[in-house]
């Protein structure tokens, strides 16, 4: 198959209108909804606090600055969270529940 001026045309026109013109190509995916805060901790920052692995945090009206911070920077042995893992809308809701947040007597205290 020879690839003259015409076939040339039209292929890239067909690239070109598969790559702008296709349903999904202009459709972009929205953001899932933010998760509650009580789920982002029990999903997330559970698994560390207040399980003899780190500091209990719950109870201890930490400021709302100070929790985004560190959950950003990370400390320690704490890993930094991306806000591909937890949204920006994620962690102002949580740090604001857990500023407001009772000690749970579940937890043990390290």
């Amino acid at each position: 198959m020879r690839w003259n001026a015409g076939r040339l045309r039209l292929a890239a026109a067909t690239l070109a209108f598969g790559l702008t013109a296709g349903p999904q190509a202009n459709a972009e995916t929205p953001p899932p909804p933010p998760r509650a805060p009580a789920v982002v901790y029990a999903k997330t920052c559970g698994y560390c606090h207040g399980q003899h692995v780190a500091p209990v945090i719950r109870g201890r009206a930490i400021p709302t600055e100070m929790t985004t911070a560190i959950v950003r920077r990370g400390q320690r042995a704490m890993p930094a969270f991306r806000p591909t893992e937890i949204s920006n809308a994620e962690l102002g809701a949580l740090a604001a529940w857990l500023k407001a947040a009772k000690a749970d007597p579940k937890e043990h205290d390290q």
